[in-house]
Order: structure tokens, then sequence, then C-alpha cells
């Protein structure tokens, strides 16, 4: 089964329209990543499957269910989003603890206090940070308790924007490994966002590349490492992502 397919998917912001046709599969399981430089419209493809973006034409399923551009309850059990900036996104006047059992309050889940440690556990932090303010953890670790908060509905389906660019460069990594020992040990599938391509290639299985709103390429990670990207703007992309390119 397809744990997303998205299908002519076409959004916009008041009269301009972003992305234009865009049309791919992820299999469940696959970590997928929708890569291109800044405003080539790959957020905004999140923001749609999300429910954040709602003037949009084409089709959206997840599982098997069509997305609507209403907020559902039962979409959002399935399907989750991390932002790129994690001290943007925790409410800086909220505990660790509030912070995450807000979407067991809106969900009607009981059982709290042993499933937010089990969260927490599972992103690598001690159970006592739930006591402490956003402004109280570094950056790494405030996006490991976003990352919890996305998990804590225990969803299939994570929607990963630019999660580490964000972050020091020493702490990208950690976050990076965070994630793919997650995705092995939940089961989980990923659409990852990234303008960086090193990323993609230890994140991602595929990737699309997207040029002004477009999907101009769909490519395997061996693709990418192996420099046989068949458009000239990816090809131009990698080369351009390479330490030596000026």
């Amino acid at each position: 089964m397809s744990a997303l397919s998205i299908r002519g998917l076409s959004v916009s912001y008041g009269e301009t329209t972003v992305t234009h046709d865009v049309s791919f599969d992820v299999a469940e399981g696959e970590s997928f990543a929708l890569v291109g430089e800044s405003g080539s419209g790959k957020s905004t493809v999140l923001r749609a499957v999300a429910g954040l973006a709602r003037d949009w034409t084409g089709e959206i399923v997840a599982f098997g269910e069509p997305r609507t551009r209403r907020i559902e309850a039962s979409f959002a059990r399935r399907c989750q989003m991390v932002f790129q900036d994690p001290y943007g996104s925790l409410h800086p006047r909220k505990t660790i603890d509030a912070i995450l059992a807000e979407p067991f309050a809106i969900h009607g889940i009981g059982d709290t206090d042993r499933r937010i440690v089990q969260a927490l556990e599972a992103v690598g932090l001690d159970p006592r940070f739930r006591f402490r303010f956003p402004h109280q953890l570094s950056g790494g670790q405030r996006q490991r308790v976003a990352i919890a908060r996305a998990l804590v509905l225990e969803p299939r389906l994570l929607l990963l924007d630019e999660p580490t660019s964000a972050l020091d460069v020493s702490v990208q990594a950690e976050i990076l490994n965070l994630l793919k020992r997650l995705r092995r040990e939940q089961g989980l599938t990923y659409v990852l966002v990234t303008h960086s391509l090193p990323v993609v290639s230890f994140l991602a299985d595929r990737l699309a590349v997207m040029r002004q709103g477009r999907v101009v390429e769909t490519a395997t990670v061996e693709q990418l490492r192996d420099d046989t990207f068949r458009d000239p703007y990816s090809r131009e992309l990698r080369r351009l992502s390479q330490p030596h390119a000026r």
C-alpha cells in the first residue's frame, strides 16, 4: 500500500500558485525526499498534506484515505509534522510536559504520564526534561522534543520540514541518526523536505527534484550518489552541492 499518493497537486496562496501539478507516490516504510532551491514549493507540498495550506486542487491520499481541506482528527493520528525551527514550534510559556500532553487532551487519549515518558525516552531525553521550558533546552534537545510530540499519537507517516537546518552542525548528525533509528524501530514512513543532498543521501530511499513549483525528476538515492540524474537541473543541483563547487 502507498503511505502517501499525490496526484496533480497545485497549491495557491491568494492569487499566486506555488506548486503546479505535483505528483508522486511514497511506499509504506519508505523515506522520500523533496529537494530543490528555496522557493521551489517543496515545503508547500508538506503544508498541504498536513492541512496547513488549504487552497489546493488535485488529490492527496494517505493510507488509502483521501485528504480533505478540513482538520481531521483521524488524519492527525496517522500523519504528523516536524517543523524546521524547534524553538518557534514549541510554546515558550509551556513546560515540555504540557506540550507533550496537549495531543492526548485533544484526541481524548489517557495514560498520559506513561506515554510522555515513553516518548521522551524514544528520542533520547531523560524524563526529568518534562518540567523544563523550551528556553532551558539546547536546539538539539528542543528538536528532540518536537519529534517526541509528533510521535506521541503513534503516527505512521512523519512529514519532516528541514528538520536539521536550524541546528548547529555538531548537532545535525545526532538528529539524523535519531530519525534513522526511529524509522527502523517504529516502521515509520518519512516525507522529508531539505535543500541538503548529503542529508538526502543519508536518510532517504528516493527523491523528487522540484523547480519553480514543479517536479522535474523522481530518482533513487543511488542515482544521486552515482551522479546519474537525467534532468539537467537535477545534475546542476548535485554539482552545486559538492564541496569543491563554486
